[in-house]
């Protein structure tokens, strides 16, 4: 089975691997004896012959220069939070990877690297200190973070190093890090084998434009620079593990980087904007001619749009759409940008919060043009993972109340068909017009007060004592404002939930005490609180 991994933030700090190799000593050399002669006598001199001078081999320049003087060990000690028991401060963990000194005494490594950190370290070559280090920007979206050392001597005769562009298909790329842990600097080369669109997998909804190449990337080689003729052309990032794809790796290209780069400039980062349309590609012949085409093998067909993103309103379904900023779409929905070829979408990555970007269309076989300002929808970051946030929740008589996210959905791993279709359809069905927050009774915590209330373990909230529940602050409220008896009706067929209010709250401390729980209800996802370098994180 395949299945994509991050590099790098999952190598165990203290993973070991130990060789056993029995090393035999070579026998000295034996004298051949010749037949007739005793052993120990003299042999004859031969004649003297020309001595022919032996090349000395001479170790190659190293084509990207000293990259030991720009490369950096991270060390990052991280807190996973616990979807389960949401009150818990959750589960510790510490990783390994890689980065590189950029302009600005600023460090570039994976937003993975540094993610949920607490405590991060930084090495170099040829020092044995740790020096401590904080994050200045992280960008999940598109797994990119720079963090800054404050010893003032850390960057002393360290090299920042510079960015190229996108390397050409089938050249040769060498890529630096720190693989399994390891505390000397590895290198490995490889060629480049495809420029396309992948999925981020650190966010799990994002794609951008990646890179795929043959150099070995293992765990720990997260954040470290992928070079070609001394400069970056890429940071490692992930890669396939598996029976089915074998040497499999991918970098972030420097279009993306230099965007990133771009985008903080400002001193925040923005996220990546989104048109939040769906759309299908228009190669089939005869379906171009019923909407009204050329024979041209241009325009894609819009589907749908998001009722909550920036195309709401001045795109519809039905729009053949021909050019992005005047790049003509091919029926395949790529375009030419800078001689490459890329899907459409590379026209808006490119772009920031607040740009536009201009299509011309066809609508009912008819031209016209419209204009689009970006900005994200949000009712994608429900879809993707979340990072330096803490579970939202409501605990009430022991029973768990949690939105639906990516993150709560893959700590339960449930099956239910109903969960999967509102996770699935959040966006592209409008569910979220309806259920801003989808509210799961995730868990039970056993108590006489609900018990033979098991069946209910999955359902989703729709309304308590008659009125509609649409956010987690909602039902809060509800519950403080309850009367003697709350009934809860969750989506679909069967009886409604009942609990008893003064036998909710006489159990109250019981529970509280029986399981751990700090904390009743969490509705906010930010700390309260936090050390200015976490103002920026996404």
């Amino acid at each position: 089975m395949k299945r994509i991994f991050v590099i790098g933030y999952a190598a165990l700090l203290f993973a070991s691997i130990s060789y056993a190799q029995e090393i035999t000593p070579a026998p000295p050399p034996v004298e051949q004896q010749v037949p007739g002669q005793q052993p120990g006598a003299s042999r004859s001199t031969p004649p003297a012959q020309a001595v022919v001078p032996v090349p000395v081999p001479i170790a190659p320049p190293k084509p990207n220069g000293p990259v030991q003087k720009s490369l950096v060990r991270i060390t990052a000690t991280s807190v996973e939070p616990d979807y389960r028991a949401p009150w818990n401060a959750g589960g510790l963990q510490r990783g390994v990877g890689a980065g590189f000194v950029i302009s600005g005494n600023r460090i570039m490594t994976n937003a993975h690297v540094v993610a949920n950190s607490r405590y991060i370290t930084v090495e170099r070559d040829g020092d044995p200190n740790k020096y401590p280090a904080t994050v200045q920007f992280i960008a999940n979206d598109c797994d990119l973070a720079l963090i800054t050392v404050p010893a003032p001597d850390f960057l002393k005769n360290m090299l920042p190093l510079k960015f190229g562009g996108i390397p050409a298909l089938e050249s040769t790329v060498s890529a630096y890090g720190y693989p399994i842990g390891g505390e000397r600097m590895s290198v490995t080369t490889g060629i480049v084998s495809r420029v396309d669109f992948q999925l981020y997998t650190h966010s799990s909804i994002d794609q951008h434009l990646a890179i795929q190449i043959s150099a070995q990337i293992n765990p720990g080689n997260s954040g470290g620079p992928v070079m070609q003729d001394a400069k970056v052309v890429g940071v490692a990032f992930q890669g396939y593990s598996g029976d089915v794809a074998q040497g499999v790796a991918y970098m972030i290209p420097t279009p993306v980087i230099n965007r990133f780069l771009k985008d903080i400039s400002n001193g925040h980062y923005d996220e990546y904007p989104d048109l939040a349309i769906t759309y299908a590609k228009l190669q089939n012949p005869a379906q171009r001619k019923f909407l009204g085409l050329k024979d041209d093998d241009r325009g894609v067909l819009v589907s749908s749009v998001v009722a909550a993103g920036p195309s709401d309103g001045i795109l519809r379904p039905g729009d053949v759409l021909l050019t992005i900023d005047g790049h003509p779409i091919a029926s395949d929905a790529n375009v030419e940008v800078e001689g490459e070829r890329a899907q459409f979408e590379e026209v808006v990555e490119r772009k920031f919060k607040g740009d536009s970007v201009k299509f011309d269309i066809l609508r009912d076989k008819q031209p016209t043009t419209a204009t689009i300002k970006l900005y994200k929808p949000w009712p994608y970051s429900v879809q993707g993972h979340s990072y330096d946030v803490r579970p939202r929740y409501v605990l009430y008589g022991g029973l768990l109340f949690q939105p639906l996210n990516l993150d709560m959905l893959e700590a339960y791993r449930t099956s239910d068909l109903r969960l999967r279709h509102f996770f699935e359809y959040f966006t592209v069905e409008q569910i979220y017009l309806q259920h801003p927050d989808v509210i799961v009774l995730s868990n039970i915590l056993p108590d006489p007060i609900n018990t033979y209330l098991a069946p209910y373990r999955g359902a989703i909230v729709d309304e308590v004592n008659g009125k509609k529940v649409r956010t987690l602050d909602e039902l809060a409220e509800s519950f403080t404002q309850a009367p003697e008896r709350l009934v809860i009706r969750m989506i679909g067929d069967g009886p409604p939930l009942v609990l008893d209010r003064n036998k909710v709250e006489a159990a109250r401390e019981r529970i509280k005490a029986r399981y751990n729980v700090a904390k009743e209800q969490n509705l906010e996802e930010r700390p309260a609180s936090g050390p200015p370098a976490q103002a920026n994180k996404t």
